[in-house]
C-alpha cells in the first residue's frame, strides 16, 4: 500500500477507527518511484496524533535518485522516519518546513543532517551554492532522540524566520503529551540541538591550513567540519525561535566533546540570529567557535552548563543578550540548579596569529542573573563571567546579580584568562553580588601583563568608576524581578550611550542590563517576559 504525505480527512479516520479495533496499520512507503529500495514505513498503529484536521497536509519533501521522499501525516502531525532523515543522509535538496495546522508537528525519529559536509584535505569541495533549509513562522519541530541534531554544513544556509505572535519552535517531542509515552514531561538532553558550520576564520586551525583552504576543524559532539577564512560568510538566520530541552554530552570524545542547543561553528556575519530563548539545555545555549556572527535580543534560561561560551577567536558583536539560571524538578521530584557561567569566555583553541587572533567581540546591554547553586551537570559553580584563554573583549552597560553567596562568585579568572584582562574592558557595568571575585584578590604577581601585576581585581573592574560594585540586595530590577529599575537610587552610574559603537548593528539603548522597566511596549521586553515566566514554571 503506497500513500503519499497528502492526506484527507476521511482516510485519516478510516485509520483511526480500525486503530481502535485493534487492527494494525501499516502505512508505506513514501517513497514515489517502483525502482527504489528506500523504505520509509511508519507503523500508526494505535499511534495516532488524533484530532484530525480538515485541511488537507502536505508533509515535507525532497527529491532523490531513487523518487521523492516524504514524511508521513498522521492525522495531526508530520512524521519523519530514519529513511526521511538520520546520521547516515545528508539532505542536499532544498527543504521548507511549513505550519501544520490544528497544532501539528514535525516529528523526527533521528538526526536531520542538511547540506554536504567533508574534510577538504581529502579532496572534499564545499558547494557554492548548497541548498537552503527553511523554517516558516509557527513551524514546531520535535526531536525524539538524544543523538536527533540539526546540522548545518558549510556552504548550505538555514532561514528560520518566525514572528513574535507565531515563533518557530525547535524541541523535545515529549513536549507534547501525545508524543510522551513515558509520560513525565520533556527534560534537557531530550534531543541534540543544532550545529550550524560556517566558512569563518577559527583559530583552531593554522594560518597554513587556512591560506591552502585545508581548515577542517572537527565540531564538538558529532564529526562535521567548519572552518574557512571568511569572516563575511553566510549560513543564513534564525529570528524569533525557540530551542528548548537539547543538548547532550559528553559524547565519545569524552569531558567537553558535547552537544549544546545553539552551535555556531565559525559562521560568519552574513548571518544573524536574534529573539532567540534557549531553555534547559544539557550544555551550553549559544556557543560559538571563531567567526563573526552577530547576535541580538537573546535570552538563555536554565542551561546546565554555560549560557553563553565564545571560543576559538570569536570577533562578532552582541547586543540584549539576557542569561538566568535557575533550578529544574526532575520526573522523581528531586530538585536540581541549572547553570555554571553566564558567560564562559575563551580566546584561543589552537594558536592565536595576526590572521586569526584570540576572541575579541563587542557586546551591549546584558544582564545576568545568577545563584548560589552547584550545577547539576559537574557540581560547578553558577558564576556570572569566567575569562580564560587570553580572552579579550569590550563590554558596555552590563548588570550582573548573585544575592546570595556562600559557595560561589560572580567572576572567576582562570590563570589563562589574566594574561589579557587589561583588554576586558567593561564600561557602565554594575555589579550587585554578595561575593565578586573568586581566589585571590589581585591578579598573580609576573602575570601578564606585568601593568595588572598585584593590581586588585575590584579596581580592575572599577576603572576609577566608570562601573560600580553595589554588594547583594541593591535594587536593580523592577517589580517583575527581570526589567532593569531605571529609578533605582543604588546604581549611581550612568550608562553609555553606545555612540562610539558600530551603528550598522547596535542600537541605542541607554540603560544598564538587557531590558529596561520604561520599555514595556517592545517586542523584546514582551519575549523576555515571555521566556522569564516560561522559565519559572517549567
Amino acid at each position: 500500500m503506497k500513500l503519499s504525505g497528502l492526506f484527507k480527512v476521511s482516510l485519516v479516520a478510516a485509520a483511526m477507527t480500525l486503530a481502535g479495533c485493534g487492527g494494525d496499520i501499516e502505512i508505506t512507503p513514501t517513497v514515489n518511484d517502483n525502482s527504489t529500495s528506500t523504505d520509509n514505513s511508519v507503523n500508526n498503529s494505535n499511534n495516532s496524533s488524533g484530532g484530525g484536521t480538515s485541511t488537507e497536509v502536505e508533509c515535507t519533501s525532497y527529491e532523490t535518485d531513487a523518487g521523492t521522499v516524504e514524511g508521513i501525516f498522521d492525522g495531526l502531525d508530520c512524521l519523519y522516519n530514519d529513511s526521511f532523515a538520520s546520521k547516515n543522509i545528508q539532505i542536499t535538496a532544498n527543504l521548507t518546513f511549513n505550519e501544520l495546522p490544528g497544532g501539528g508537528v514535525h516529528v523526527f525519529d533521528d538526526a536531520l543532517l542538511f547540506g554536504l559536509d567533508g574534510d577538504t584535505s581529502q579532496g572534499f569541495e564545499i558547494p557554492q551554492n548548497g541548498p537552503t533549509l527553511t523554517v516558516k513562522p509557527g513551524a514546531k519541530l520535535a526531536f525524539k532522540s538524544g543523538d536527533a541534531i540539526i546540522r548545518v554544513a558549510r556552504g548550505a544556509k538555514i532561514q528560520a524566520i518566525g514572528t513574535f505572535e507565531k515563533p518557530i519552535v525547535f524541541t523535545s517531542a515529549k513536549a507534547f503529551e501525545r508524543l510522551d509515552a513515558e509520560g513525565n514531561g520533556p527534560l534537557y538532553a531530550d534531543w541534540g540541538g543544532i550545529i550550524i558550520n560556517g566558512k569563518g576564520i577559527t583559530n583552531g586551525c593554522t594560518d597554513a591550513e587556512r591560506d591552502a583552504a585545508t581548515c577542517n576543524r572537527p565540531s564538538e559532539g558529532i564529526t562535521s567540519y567548519y572552518g574557512g577564512n571568511d569572516n563575511s560568510d553566510s549560513s543564513g538566520n534564525i529570528k524569533f525561535a525557540k530551542i528548548w530541552y537539547a543538548g547532550s554530552g559528553p559524547k565519545v570524545g569524552g569531558e567537553g566533546d558535547d552537544l549544546n542547543s545553539l552551535t555556531l561553528n565559525a559562521v560568519g556575519s552574513g548571518s544573524l540570529f536574534e529573539y532567540i530563548h534557549v531553555h534547559q539545555g544539557y550544555d551550553d545555549g549559544v556557543e560559538l567557535f571563531g567567526g563573526a556572527a552577530n547576535l541580538k535580543r537573546i535570552i538563555v534560561t536554565d542551561s546546565q552548563d554555560d549560557s553563553f561560551d565564545f571560543d576559538s577567536g570569536w570577533q562578532g558583536n552582541a547586543q540584549f543578550l539576557y542569561a538566568m539560571h535557575g533550578t529544574v524538578t526532575l520526573p522523581d521530584g528531586t530538585v536540581v540548579h541549572m547553570g555554571n557561567g553566564g558567560f564562559e569566555a575563551d580566546g584561543i583553541k589552537g594558536e592565536a596569529t595576526e590572521q586569526a587572533p584570540t576572541s575579541n567581540p563587542t557586546i551591549a546591554n546584558v544582564t545576568v542573573i545568577t545563584t548560589d547553586g552547584l550545577s547539576v551537570r559537574d557540581n560547578d559553580p553558577s558564576i556570572a563571567f569566567k575569562f580564560d584563554d587570553s580572552f579579550t573583549a569590550n563590554y558596555y552597560n552590563v548588570l550582573m546579580t548573585k544575592d546570595v553567596a556562600t559557595q560561589t562568585s560572580c567572576i572567576n579568572f582562570s590563570s589563562d584568562g589574566e594574561r589579557q584582562a587589561d583588554k576586558i574592558i567593561f564600561n557602565s557595568a554594575v555589579m550587585s553580588c554578595a561575593s565578586e571575585f573568586a581566589g585571590e584578590d589581585s591578579f598573580v604577581s609576573g602575570s601578564e601583563p606585568d601593568s595588572l601585576t598585584a593590581t586588585t581585581k575590584a579596581a580592575w573592574f572599577e576603572r576609577g568608576g566608570i562601573n560600580q560594585r553595589i554588594g547583594e540586595g541593591a535594587d536593580v530590577f523592577a517589580e517583575n524581578g527581570f526589567a532593569t529599575n531605571t529609578a533605582s537610587t543604588d546604581i549611581t552610574i550612568d550608562a553609555n550611550d553606545l555612540s562610539t559603537l558600530d551603528s550598522d548593528f547596535f542600537e541605542s539603548a541607554p540603560y544598564i542590563g538587557a531590558v529596561s522597566d520604561q520599555d514595556t511596549d517592545s517586542t523584546w521586553y514582551k519575549w523576555v517576559e515571555t521566556a522569564v515566566n516560561a522559565a519559572r514554571a517549567d
